[in-house]
């Protein structure tokens, strides 16, 4: 899992595409030609129309960016910021000028035109939107817009590894199930369906490189945010400032005479004691004596 994010990065991405870009122009036009074709209509004639309507439609634009979308929505309204909305953007511009660049400038022919899936071969003067096959748009959306929200719900949860490995899954599936689909239907090169891969995931490198760059320059307009776990990548961690202790109260030294049991209470002494007598109401010599006033009786 440590090599993952070298594989990924932008230098290795590129560097990717830029090679079997130049392979898919020349020696791996031979294979296209050998294993494309119309599979579907072929072996499930019955079904093919839903598989063109039902999961190829999954990795198109009117699928995948209202997911984009209303994940974005719900964390800018929860976090009160523009970021979201900003990253949506971003994907959006990434893949019509990026990847629709890329299209319009190699302008490959579908195989639905039979012209051996050459580069500059008709293109989109010729062919219109058949002629702008390499790469695959939906396989390129596939990891782009589900790869970006799945950025955006790991950046506001957190270092969550689990939530991690999940969305990585799930957005690693549905690119999976993108271009199995597109390659049984039979609408794209091989090629183009493998460099769609490579361009989306290009694509969405930039953006979460730029992002985080930004995010530390702390922009304005709502972009600038504080999210779990970054402050310790992006910073240095602060040093946590010692808890104020709380005034104890003071013990107090209980009476000697308490006990826990009325048994140990001590016992009287028996020794110096002396019988009673008359004189022990004798007034003691020196103390004032104190009459009480007679009251009479009186008869009502």
């Amino acid at each position: 899992m440590a090599r993952l994010p070298r594989l990924t990065s932008a230098p290795v991405l590129a560097g990717a595409l830029v090679v079997f870009t130049l392979l898919a122009a020349g020696p791996l036009q031979p294979y296209d030609e050998r294993f494309q074709g119309y599979w579907a209509k072929r072996y499930t004639p019955n079904w093919w129309q839903f598989l063109d309507s039902v999961p190829n439609a999954v990795a198109g634009q009117a699928v995948c960016l209202p997911v984009l979308l209303a994940v974005a929505l719900v964390l800018a309204w929860r976090h009160r910021t523009w970021h979201p909305l900003a990253i949506v953007a971003a994907a959006e511009v990434g893949f019509y000028v990026g990847i629709g660049g890329m299209k319009v400038l190699l302008g490959r022919s579908a195989p639905i035109h039979g012209t051996g899936g050459g580069f500059w071969d008709g293109g989109p003067i010729a062919h219109g939107l058949y002629g702008i096959a390499y790469p695959s748009g939906h396989a390129a959306e596939a990891v782009l817009i589900y790869g970006a929200a799945a950025y955006l719900i790991l950046a506001y949860a957190g270092p969550d590894a689990r939530l991690r490995r999940r969305l990585t899954w799930l957005v690693t599936l549905i690119a999976l199930q993108a271009i199995v689909v597109a390659f049984y239907l039979g609408f794209h090169w091989p090629t183009d369906l493998i460099a769609g891969l490579l361009a989306g995931g290009l694509v969405l490198r930039l953006i979460v490189n730029g992002d985080r760059a930004l995010t530390r320059r702390g922009l304005p307009f709502g972009w600038s945010y504080d999210l779990p776990g970054r402050r310790g990548r992006d910073s240095e961690p602060e040093v946590a400032s010692a808890p104020t202790p709380r005034p104890q109260p003071v013990p107090v030294p209980a009476a000697v005479w308490l006990r826990t049991s009325p048994f140990d209470l001590p016992r009287p002494s028996v020794q110096h004691l002396r019988p009673l007598t008359a004189q022990w109401s004798v007034r003691t010599p020196g103390t004032p004596t104190h009459r009480r006033p007679e009251r009479e009786l009186q008869l009502h």
